[in-house]
């Protein structure tokens, strides 16, 4: 059986961050606060740094699932943004559709809360659509890891790639030497604020490159 690896493509790809909302976001519990909180801002910032369109939406702000997080909004303050006023799929949502198709992309990123349902059900309708849709896993969240991995095997199943915001970092970069200052530069920087390891990982290099110029 062949395979198409389908990559992420810079130019041709929006973002759709899907129900980050502070009612919502303490229903998850497959990840821990401060992480989840990490991985979203994550995607956000890998957004902004290869100026990818990006969409925000809400279900029933009004109510119990509260308002979009403040972090994200204040990340994107010029995106598109539809506080929907009930529909539970934001692809139900016209305005919301009709903005996703007027970015031209033909790629879809999508993280939300919660994952069986707000980014699940816009996977699907997306992919039925003919979108390449890619879920970004770790910047989605839900109540345990029984209900992530059923969204997981019937969104993959429907052909979305599962991946995470650092492989989204990466297969969206291709190459080190795009940015201009290379390994130590500004996209190495931002992977580095928000993973530990990969920071340790720039400062060992650094050290080393020290010592050889010594």
């Amino acid at each position: 059986m062949s395979y198409s690896y389908n990559r992420l493509n810079k130019d041709d790809v929006a973002l759709l961050m899907v129900d980050h909302q502070s009612g919502l976001l303490s229903l998850v519990r497959d990840f821990s606060p401060d992480d989840f909180k990490n991985n979203v801002l994550a995607l956000a910032d890998i957004a902004k740094f290869f100026e990818i369109p990006t969409i925000l939406t809400t279900s029933f702000e009004d109510g119990p699932n509260g308002p979009m997080v403040p972090e994200l909004k204040a990340a994107f303050p010029d995106a598109s943004y539809f506080a929907r006023p009930g529909q539970i799929n934001a692809w139900d949502n016209e305005e919301f559709v009709a903005a996703v198709k007027a970015t031209g992309k033909k790629q879809l990123l999508i993280a939300g809360v919660v994952t069986e349902v707000c980014v699940a059900f816009p996977a699907l309708s997306a992919l039925e659509e003919g979108f390449e849709v890619f879920v970004v896993t770790d910047a989605s969240g839900t109540f345990n890891p029984t209900t992530r991995e059923a969204a997981w095997d019937r969104m993959s199943q429907a052909g979305a790639q599962l991946m995470t915001w650092f492989g989204v970092g990466c297969e969206l970069h291709r190459d080190w030497r795009n940015d201009i200052e290379g390994f130590g530069g500004l996209l190495a920087g931002l992977l580095a604020g928000h993973l530990p390891a990969y920071a340790n990982l720039i400062q060992s290099y650094e050290q080393q490159s020290l010592a050889h110029k010594r």
